[in-house]
């Protein structure tokens, strides 16, 4: 079996470990709207303590899998466990999940603490334990000062807060999370992710969260479902999809990425040797199975490709030539985007680590771009 890529942000890996039971188990489910296919027959496999992102454009049937496991849909087909016991028949409020919409849904006319302990009263419990665990869970999320305020008088990001406070609240064994971050501000929005992964780990809880965004995915999951079409295409940690992805649409859909297609030239033990169709050649470390004349297609991130005014050592392999379209500075990082001689646009980033004012090389500039063996991945489809 082969290691994850990259630093692995802790040691919990449990999918590695093959004595290791699923703590939630998506077993050849569907589901069908009509004669739309929103889950085609997908199996998953999600680990206790997990942080597992389901991550895919809109309408590719993440929100439908998420509203399954909450029981507010039933599967056309197939198979919902929890910890090994099937889920058909129970019903939400009867599943030891929790779920956290997109919109919040706080009562307006009711304070915080009334709105994190709406859900402990349905429950019918002490109203002593009900004042602990609403003292707990605010001072858990930082809101232990707002606790009488209405929800007209906090801000996006403390609404948020208060609605993760309610579903965590009554102790779900999962908590669901429905593009929780969408409304708020791009830097509120970094903010709060990590924020999540340490109230995850404090709680040991099961996060399942859907969203759109790669970063989000990126930042907090363990493991990404990668999904198009009601199918789920890709699953791994995030730097295994972000280094290997496993087709064009993974490749695509995670990042910035060049994608060439080529010919297989020649395949050795350590290389496979390419013919692009822009007219270079590529050596790329690849250990797929492919033959000569094959159709294949080659993608490097716009970081790992070298830009310079002078033409690389060997400039007949890894490397190609052509002149500056567009340049976009960001701070931290400058994107160039180079026209090829074949009408082709490769993007190349290179980081800002200098304190300069002028680029060294600008708008109309010939330059070579050019990437080491290892750069980037060979993609069969």
């Amino acid at each position: 079996m082969k290691a994850a890529l990259g630093a692995v942000r802790r040691s919990f890996q449990p999918w590695a470990d093959p004595a290791a039971k699923p703590f939630i188990t998506f077993r050849g489910v569907t589901k069908r709207f009509g004669q739309f296919v929103a889950v085609d027959n997908q199996t998953l496999e999600i680990f206790e303590r997990e942080f597992h992102a389901l991550l895919g454009p809109s309408g590719c049937g993440k929100t439908t899998l998420l509203r399954m496991l909450a029981g507010f849909e039933t599967p056309s087909e197939g198979d919902i466990l929890l910890e090994d016991k099937p889920l058909a028949g129970v019903p939400p409020h009867r599943r030891p999940v929790n779920m956290m919409f997109q919109s919040y849904a706080l009562f307006p006319h009711m304070s915080v603490e009334a709105n994190v302990a709406f859900g402990l009263k349905q429950d019918k419990l002490p109203k002593s334990e009900i004042g602990d665990r609403v003292a707990d869970v605010l001072k858990l999320v930082k809101m232990e000062a707002f606790a009488r305020r209405k929800p007209d008088q906090l801000s996006g990001g403390q609404r948020q807060r208060v609605a993760l406070a309610r579903a965590i609240a009554k102790r779900p064994k999962v908590l669901l999370l429905d593009e929780p971050l969408g409304a708020l501000d791009k830097k509120l929005r970094e903010e709060t992710q990590f924020e999540l992964i340490n109230l995850q780990e404090t709680l040991g809880l099961t996060f399942v969260i859907v969203t759109h965004d790669q970063e989000e995915a990126m930042t907090m999951a363990d493991r990404i479902s990668v999904m198009d079409h009601g199918r789920i295409v890709q699953v791994a940690s995030p730097a295994e999809i972000y280094e290997r992805p496993k087709s064009r649409y993974v490749a695509d859909f995670i990042g910035s990425v060049n994608i060439f297609e080529a010919e297989v030239d020649n395949v050795t033990p350590e290389r496979i040797h390419l013919a692009t169709t822009d007219g270079f050649d590529v050596a790329c470390d690849a250990d797929i199975a492919a033959a000569k004349g094959q159709t294949v297609w080659f993608a490097v991130r716009p970081e790992k490709v070298r830009i310079s005014h002078a033409a690389p050592a060997d400039a007949g392999i890894n490397a190609v030539a052509g002149e500056v379209w567009d340049i976009a500075y960001f701070g931290d990082m400058t994107l160039f985007n180079v026209r090829l001689d074949s009408g082709r646009i490769v993007r190349a980033s290179a980081m800002n680590a200098a304190r300069i004012v002028e680029q060294p090389i600008t708008w109309e500039d010939r330059v070579w771009l050019s990437w080491s063996a290892d750069a980037g991945v060979v993609l069969l489809d």
